[in-house]
């Protein structure tokens, strides 16, 4: 059958018009942009390599954008951002520096300026909402001497400046000083919300006493191992030991289990979570006075085998917890009234969710808090789930895992463009 050349034209047009149809239909729109720290050089450089993907808003799946950057250093071991997503900073514990990146508006990284420390080795890294401060933890491997700090460095306009204001970790306050000379290694950091309704603002560090937790190695105390470190910020910076005006309230620091891992706050100040690699735990505490510290009363909580990381989601309703031995996320809601976590089922009646091999950090995004990313060290790569906005459990996304460079340690994400963050009122 002949057409002419009217039906002709309108049949190209119909096509034209379902095939610009479907390509539109699967568009992908990137809601955030993921960034993982490897820290393992490629080719002959020994410097440690950042990527970039984009993460798509309806599956959630990742796509790499460009290329790797070099992260300024040897061996990355933490990422921070500010609270504008404007700012990158990563920690190289191999050449103890710390580079700050702007971020573009298409997740391009430039690097800008770099510190190094005058002593020890960065651990971790937090920025404080207003992004006036960047505070690292540090220690000297291998020492003898306890070396762990806390170093706040003042930024302005994300450049990164001189030192506010650096404190010891030490246990001078437990036990009348018996345990002051003790080794302490920090590991994990989170800092209170600047909008907080209560007086002041407040850094809680976890770490654990080497000389008393030190497997295959002698010890040399019998001080409790693992611990949290809390210290009030003044309006000019300065870090202060977190008291209480209550006598019945211990004062700074706390027992965290044997061996804390990381540490989490939620985003309405009123509950700090630590992971206990240790004994497989999650110990949950209140917030009192601003920055005291109170056990939960029904805790610790049970978590899979060697938990690595811990985080908040934006809402202050979902905690997520990966398990490196496992290689496992666990999602728990948080009971609001009183700050317990209850481990959050899946609809295959499961509440573990399988990872690449030994998840040792994650992130949730900040766009939409949906997506849930962790970055696997021996698995080199990241593997992504979609998180229920109602119970928190989680679901694989499509494609996951998705490949990365040697040895990723540590995970950040930024909105793209105009998509809002999640709200913090639950």
């Amino acid at each position: 059958m002949k057409f002419s050349k009217l039906s002709q034209l309108f049949l190209v047009s119909s096509i034209g018009l379902l095939v610009a149809t479907v390509f539109t239909a699967c568009a992908i729109t990137t809601i955030d942009y993921v960034f993982v720290a490897n820290s393992a050089g490629t080719g002959t450089s020994n410097d440690g390599q950042i990527e970039t993907y984009a993460a798509d808003s309806q599956s959630g799946a990742l796509r790499t954008v460009d290329t790797a950057v070099s992260s300024g250093g040897v061996n990355p071991v933490a990422m921070a951002v500010t609270s504008d997503y404007a700012n990158l900073y990563v920690a190289n514990s191999g050449s103890n520096n710390i580079v700050h990146f702007g971020i573009g508006i298409d997740g391009t990284l430039t690097a800008k300026d770099t510190i190094t420390l005058a002593s020890g080795t960065p651990i971790r890294m937090a920025v404080n909402t207003a992004g006036t401060y960047l505070y690292v933890i540090s220690y000297t491997p291998s020492a003898t001497a306890n070396s762990a700090a806390l170093t706040e460095y003042a930024l302005s306009s994300g450049t990164i400046g001189s030192v506010a204001a650096s404190v010891q970790l030490n246990l001078s306050n437990v036990s009348g000083g018996a345990y002051s000379s003790d080794v302490i290694v920090p590991t994990g950091i989170t800092v209170l919300a600047n909008s907080s309704n209560v007086t002041g603002n407040a850094v809680f560090v976890s770490a654990y006493d080497l000389s008393a937790y030190n497997p295959g190695g002698a010890t040399t105390s019998n001080a409790n191992p693992g611990w949290v470190f809390g210290f009030t910020i003044s309006s000019t910076g300065a870090l202060t030991a977190s008291t209480s005006g209550n006598p019945a309230v211990t004062v700074s620091p706390w027992t965290a289990g044997v061996k804390p891992t990381a540490i989490a706050s939620d985003p309405a100040d009123r509950f700090v979570y630590v992971t206990d690699f240790a004994q497989d735990q999650l110990i949950g505490y209140t917030i009192i006075d601003g920055s005291v510290l109170s056990f939960l009363p029904n805790g610790p909580f049970r978590t899979g085998n060697e938990p690595s990381a811990v985080i908040i989601d934006p809402r202050g309703m979902f905690i997520y917890v990966t398990n490196s031995l496992d290689s496992t996320v666990s999602p728990y809601e948080i009971t609001l009234a009183t700050g317990t976590p209850t481990a959050a089922v899946n609809a295959t009646g499961s509440g573990n969710n399988s990872t690449d091999t030994e998840p040792v950090a994650l992130v949730m995004d900040p766009a939409l808090g949906r997506f849930v990313y962790t970055a696997n060290f021996l698995g080199n790569s990241i593997s992504g789930f979609k998180a229920d906005p109602t119970s928190g459990a989680l679901t694989a996304t499509q494609a996951t895992p998705y490949p990365t460079g040697e040895k990723p340690t540590a995970i950040v994400s930024v909105p793209h463009g105009n998509y809002s963050t999640q709200s913090v009122t639950p």
